[in-house]
Parts: structure tokens; sequence; C-alpha cells
């Protein structure tokens, strides 16, 4: 399975160890599925791992470090050319474009591109994990 998790998973991921970004993180990790990544994707990553909010919380190197496992560990993608105006947010479009080109699950916590669920294989987080832990799990 290949999935390609929203920044706001990615950031989540470090601000709470323990929840469920953070296991779905540590399931990549563990090579329970491939994720995928794209320069644009790192670019806001990089570019939410700066806001100030976050800083205080998440520290320059440890931001840097992320990155860098994400560049080096995940399967980088190309960035789909002009992708075609599907979500609320233009600014998420590539999200769309690149999870469909990789034939990847998107993963996200945000509401406007969980609405389009139905014409996109879109997931919480919650329901992606659940998914990778299968049926049986709690």
């Amino acid at each position: 399975m290949r999935a390609v998790l929203d920044v706001n998973v990615l950031v989540s991921a470090l601000l709470s160890r323990g929840g469920t970004p953070a296991q779905i993180v540590s399931s990549w990790l563990t090579g329970e599925f491939e994720l995928v990544v794209s320069e644009a994707l790192i670019a806001e990553l990089e570019r939410a791992l700066e806001y100030p909010k976050v800083r205080t919380r998440i520290p320059a190197e440890d931001a840097a470090a992320y990155v860098e496992l994400l560049r080096e560990g995940a399967v980088a993608a190309a960035d789909p050319p002009m992708p075609p105006r599907r979500s609320p947010d233009p600014g998420d479009d590539y999200l769309l474009a690149l999870a469909e080109a990789q034939k990847a699950v998107l993963v996200t916590g945000d509401q406007h591109l969980l609405e389009l669920v139905a014409r996109f294989p879109i997931r919480t987080p919650r329901a992606f994990l659940e998914g990778l832990q299968g049926p049986s799990a709690e």
C-alpha cells in the first residue's frame, strides 16, 4: 500500500509523539506501507515547520532531521504539472494529483479534503491506521 501524508499529519506526528499521526509514521518506518513525497510536499512541510507556533515546540535540528528522514526514506515522486482544480483549497490540488498519480491513499485531517472521500481515496489518520492494523485490531 502507498500513502501520501498531508503536511498536517506529518507535523502532528512530531507534535504528539504518541498520537495517531506518530503511529502512522512509525508504521511507515517499520515497512507497513510506502510513504510517497514530492518536492512540493517537502517544501510545504519545511514552511510549516518554520511557523513560530510550531518552532516553539519543534527545535530546528529536529525539524531538519525529520525532513531529511522523509527525503531519504520515502518514495520520491515528481510533482504532477498543473494539477486540475478539485479541492475547495487550490493549494491542496497537488496532494490529490500526487496521490492519484502514485496510486496512493491521501491521509489528511483537513475537513475540506475529507469531504471529497466519495471521489478520491482519502482517509482520516485514524481510519488509515485502523486499516493498517487490520480488522481484528481494537
